[in-house]
């Protein structure tokens, strides 16, 4: 019999000690990696969860490196992320863009070279479910008008200034800059070059924005993980992940484009699933 295998992981803050100063206040992080995690365990998953203090870099990666070696052909593994999306330069050259994208966990950011080298410890034939309810740091003036001019569009979001799950690019630069010899040791490692190329299981990430968009926190859910809930209706959903994803999608506002794509072996028939089936 198959296993499901979860990690579920929500950031309300991180630690300003290690981001110059920075706390990141969120609000409904926690409650996005308790509300995964409830989903993942209904459907029999094994599931660990991680919130704010205890969601460090070694915790993430221990647990990351666990679940790799418990996993076997036909089994599943469903990683769930709710915080700040960060970003650093791209020194090994491997990124289009020139910058790294980051998860950034309470102690420091977890470079997406290092997810996906992570992810390529895991067996083929074993399918792999990534939410990622968060956005990365793009321009000031950007930034500005995210932050003071948009309104919320949905119930779960406050009627208040919407907060937005971004890394603002002056505390990336002063993180960066302060941690640089533990971040460089991490961007000019050679062997994480390309590591998403390596990955032997069939990954399938649905992530709460696009790489040049923000995704919005909001008082019970973030504004992605609160259309997942709706759309999953406790099990009622019966198509697959595909269908999820555009119905997702028709829920939200034009600026907060989920994406879908995938990664490792291709593997159509889990594509077809009902989600979080194991």
């Amino acid at each position: 019999m198959p296993k499901g295998v979860a990690l579920t992981v929500g950031l309300n803050s991180v630690d300003p000690k290690h981001y110059q100063g920075w706390s990141g206040n969120l609000n409904a992080c926690e409650a996005d990696a308790m509300d995964m995690a409830d989903v993942a365990k209904s459907q029999k998953f094994k599931v660990r969860t991680l919130l704010t203090r205890a969601a460090t870099r070694k915790a993430m990666t221990g647990e990351l490196s666990k679940a790799a070696r418990a996993l076997n052909p036909g089994d599943i593994f469903m990683l769930s992320y709710s915080g700040h999306g960060g970003q650093l330069p791209d020194i090994n050259g491997d990124e289009p863009d020139t910058m790294d994208e980051t998860w950034c966990l309470y102690n420091g950011e977890l470079v997406d070279d290092e997810l996906y080298a992570m992810l390529g410890k895991i067996r083929k034939g074993v399918r792999v479910l990534v939410f990622s309810d968060s956005c990365h740091s793009g321009t000031v003036v950007k930034m500005a008008y995210y932050q003071g001019t948009m309104q919320a569009r949905n119930s779960s979001i406050s009627s208040y200034q919407t907060r937005y799950r971004c890394m603002p690019p002056d505390v990336a630069l002063r993180t960066y800059r302060h941690n640089k010899t533990l971040y460089d040791s991490i961007l000019k490692n050679p062997n994480l070059r390309g590591t998403a190329e390596k990955i032997k299981a069939s990954v399938l990430l649905l992530s709460g924005c696009q790489d040049n968009q923000y995704s919005a926190d909001g008082d019970f859910n973030g504004l992605f993980t609160a259309n997942l809930l709706h759309v999953w209706n406790n099990g009622r959903f019966k198509r697959g992940y595909k269908a999820f994803h555009k119905a997702i999608l028709k829920r939200m506002p034009p600026d907060q484009t989920p994406n879908y794509f995938t990664v490792g072996l291709s593997d159509t028939k889990f594509e077809a699933q009902i989600p979080f089936v194991v």
